[in-house]
């Protein structure tokens, strides 16, 4: 009778596939001096094609990530760490593709969903219902799929009859409210987070949380950036640790954690 086969050499290990990957991202900005912003160079610029001298030697280039090599993998839970203005928020941007690289190159394999900028794409004159439908269409939805999803974003966000006014007319926290709810209605293999989403009351908060928690749970990957290490180390396991727009660490989240605490203690 013949021995039987190893586990391990039966059976071919899997590897997690990639979802994201970045391959030497770079990201430069433009800034000017003050002079540049003049009305009249501003018109010279870009109604005339024209510049004035001194110009160039105005503007200056800010790199806000260098060189940013990374594989995103199935799973993954991953935590944007550095101080501010470190490269996180660009390098979330990069993810999402609000943002293209200068060089290098991103590959996306998945459905993306940004959860900042939760706003964008409103129309202040509008009515509430006139957004949700808005709004929807800028996340990617079609009118079908609005319209199945419309129900459920009304009584989420809890507003009643003030969806028939413009959302002008909205307190901060009902605005953030009806934005929060339009921008969960759709369940992402992505999920991109710039600090975790307080919005509304205790009680509605509550109920924010449990949905945020359960997008969480339903993606294929997480990205979250945020200062507080009790918050990072409830959903992330891993760790991205930013500087200046250059990598220093990435890997097991307490790990780098532990260093970036060591490297501002220094």
């Amino acid at each position: 009778m013949a021995d039987p086969v190893p586990q391990a050499a039966s059976e071919a290990i899997v590897e997690p596939t990639t979802v994201i990957g970045l391959d030497d991202v770079s990201v430069t900005f433009e800034i000017y001096g003050s002079g540049s912003r003049s009305i009249k160079r501003r018109f010279l610029r870009s109604v005339l094609g024209r510049s004035s001298a001194g110009d160039d030697a105005d503007a200056k280039t800010v790199a806000a990530l260098r060189n940013i090599t990374v594989d995103i993998k199935h799973g993954d839970r991953i935590a944007l760490i550095g101080k501010n203005g470190s490269g996180k928020t660009t390098l979330l941007r990069v993810l999402a593709g609000v943002y293209e690289p200068v060089s290098g190159t991103v590959t996306r394999n998945g459905e993306v969903s940004a959860l900042f900028d939760l706003t964008l794409g409103m129309n202040p004159e509008a009515t509430g219902y006139e957004n949700i439908h808005t709004r929807a269409l800028y996340l990617g939805l079609s009118p079908q799929e609005i319209e199945e999803r419309e129900a459920d974003i009304v009584a989420f966000s809890e507003l009643g009859e003030s969806l028939a006014r413009p959302i002008r007319t909205y307190s901060t926290g009902m605005l953030l409210r009806l934005a929060f709810a339009i921008s969960t209605c759709v369940q992402p293999e992505v999920l991109l987070l710039d600090e975790w989403i307080s919005v509304g009351d205790a009680l509605f908060l509550a109920k924010a949380e449990e949905r945020l928690n359960q997008l969480v749970d339903r993606s294929s990957v997480l990205v979250l950036a945020s200062h507080s290490p009790d918050l990072l180390r409830r959903f992330c396991t891993k760790g991205i640790l930013l500087n200046e727009g250059r990598l220093m660490h990435f890997g097991p989240i307490d790990d780098v954690l532990a260093d970036y605490t060591g490297w501002i203690l220094i």
